[in-house]
């Protein structure tokens, strides 16, 4: 009932949302009045609170803990990873990353450390957008996700299948505990994302179509593995 008020909530502010002076439309992104208020209410959650938690825990935790508890969430992603490579048609690298569990949950301590990369099994991410992608199924309009950010009608769907066979939920009963980590992964990515947050600011005068852009052009280059095919020119 509380998201569903959220969403109502966020769907009426957008009629009044603005639109900067000189504002080109952008065909990717058709929902751009209610993704705009999506946004603002996102930027003002993160600047009120993730933003601070996750420059404390960059400040304020040991690197090493801070290294021991990303190599152990991303050991258990790279189960899922290793399903994606299969399904993308990828079997070298679904034995690179298959290798990457093995190797990390047995030398690595449960993935306490990540030995697998000392010896050249480079980590890679896959999601089911991505899948999604590989299979030719177009991205389709931008759309910002309350509290989760940019994505796009493909991406959003795959959001749902990827949190459905996550891993993590399957190791962790739900409840206060899941909640927890999950939190913890998305302070530690957030901190990832500190510098690159303070270079689009910098760069862009319009901080939403820069968070847009760069968003869908790195979505494009992974789901081809950062060789993307020339866009399309439509012909007059």
């Amino acid at each position: 009932m509380r998201r569903l008020a959220l969403l109502m909530a966020l769907m009426a502010a957008a009629g009044c949302a603005h639109l900067p002076a000189g504002h080109i439309s952008d065909p990717r992104d058709p929902w751009e009045r209610y993704n705009r208020t999506v946004f603002e209410f996102n930027d003002s959650l993160d600047r009120a609170v993730i933003k601070p938690v996750a420059e404390a825990y960059r400040d304020y935790v040991p690197e090493l803990a801070q290294r021991s508890l990303r190599n152990v969430f991303s050991n258990l992603r790279d189960v899922i990873i290793t399903a994606h490579q299969l399904l993308q048609g990828k079997p070298q690298a679904a034995m690179t990353a298959g290798s990457r569990v093995l190797i990390n949950s047995t030398i690595g301590a449960l993935g306490l450390g990540d030995p697998a990369s000392e010896m050249g099994l480079i980590k890679t991410n896959e999601d089911f957008g991505q899948t999604f992608g590989r299979w030719g199924i177009g991205p389709g309009p931008y759309f910002v996700l309350p509290l989760l950010g940019p994505s796009t009608v493909r991406d959003t769907i795959g959001t749902v299948a990827d949190f459905s066979f996550d891993p993590i939920g399957s190791v962790f009963e739900q409840g206060a505990g899941r909640n927890i980590v999950y939190g913890l992964i998305a302070i530690d990515r957030r901190k990832d994302l500190l510098d690159a947050q303070d270079t689009i600011e910098a760069l862009s005068f319009d901080r939403y179509s820069g968070v847009r852009d760069a968003w869908l052009a790195r979505r494009r280059s992974l789901v081809y593995d950062g060789e993307p095919p020339p866009p399309k020119i439509k012909e007059d």
